[in-house]
């Protein structure tokens, strides 16, 4: 009877530990955003979409990328706490120098996008950019070893592949966002501290491929067709902020972004309609898995 009586109480307190393990809310985390205008959002609403829900370390009243983010954890049950240090037209050694107070804390996850060439001086040279982003991992991780810092590859510049002038000049206008993810990559794989990146130019790139989204804002918008860039063809627009925010949000987290759905309730805020959402929240899921 013992044995019996032991063995019944073992199976009722194993299924109460499984009850408890799935009722029991995803902890608490804390996020950093690092970055520039294409972090912020700048050149469309997204730069002050819900200031409040997240903390501008800088005090600018910046929502961004990082509200967006914050709102996609809401919705998904998941609970984290998002904070961002941005500065316009700057590349990690700006805040490597200039912002290490604010940063030098403890994070479990930081997100660091550099400037929109890697390298203002040197279009295309990582050097600048890999040094930079070593010394910050370095600092999130000496406050906490098990910190995530991951790079963001960002989007080709439509100004710089359709006008004269550039290194991307005359080049199908996937090449830049190509150029930059190798790039980031090559620095993630030599680079302590780092542990990935996150593939937001290669969803821009399959956007446009799949006809999601148009090529060439200088002939116009086809119909149908979502416009990735803002009106200088430089940063993004709406649309393009927003697919940024998805791979990030899935990439971070784990979570399917097509979960979303087309009632997500910041596209509808920022004017997407759900197909739209759907649509992009498809493309960053597809860029994710064949990204990994």
């Amino acid at each position: 009877m013992a044995i019996g009586y032991s063995a019944a109480m073992v199976r009722f307190l194993s299924g109460v530990v499984a009850l408890l393990l799935v009722a029991a809310p995803a902890a608490a985390r804390d996020i950093l955003f690092i970055g520039n205008s294409f972090t912020f959002g700048a050149g469309s609403p997204v730069e002050h979409y819900r200031p409040a829900s997240v903390t501008d370390l800088n005090r600018d009243g910046i929502g961004g990328v990082p509200a967006l983010f914050r709102s996609f954890a809401e919705q998904a049950g998941l609970d984290w706490t998002v904070s961002l240090e941005t500065s316009p037209g700057k590349d990690l050694a700006f805040h490597y120098a200039n912002k290490r107070a604010a940063i030098d804390r403890r994070w479990d996850v930081v997100i660091l996008q550099g400037y929109s060439t890697l390298d203002a001086e040197k279009p295309g040279d990582a050097t600048r950019h890999g040094i930079a982003a070593g010394q910050l991992a370095a600092l999130v991780r000496a406050r906490n070893p098990r910190a995530q810092v991951k790079l963001v590859e960002t989007w080709s510049r439509a100004d710089l592949t359709y006008r004269s002038g550039s290194r991307w000049s005359g080049k199908p206008i996937a090449t830049m966002a190509q150029d930059l993810a190798a790039a980031n990559r090559r620095v993630a794989r030599t680079t302590p501290g780092i542990s990935g990146t996150i593939p937001v130019g290669l969803a821009w790139n399959r956007a446009i491929a799949t006809g999601v989204a148009d090529a060439n804002p200088y002939d116009g918008i086809d119909p149908g067709k979502l416009g990735l860039w803002a009106d200088d063809h430089y940063h993004g627009s709406t649309a393009g902020y927003y697919l940024e925010a998805l791979a990030v949000f899935g990439r971070v987290t784990g979570y399917d972004v097509r979960r979303l759905g087309a009632k997500e309730r910041s596209a509808a805020d920022l004017g997407l309609t759900g197909n739209q959402a759907v649509a992009l929240q498809r493309i960053a899921w597809e860029t994710l898995r064949r990204n990994r």
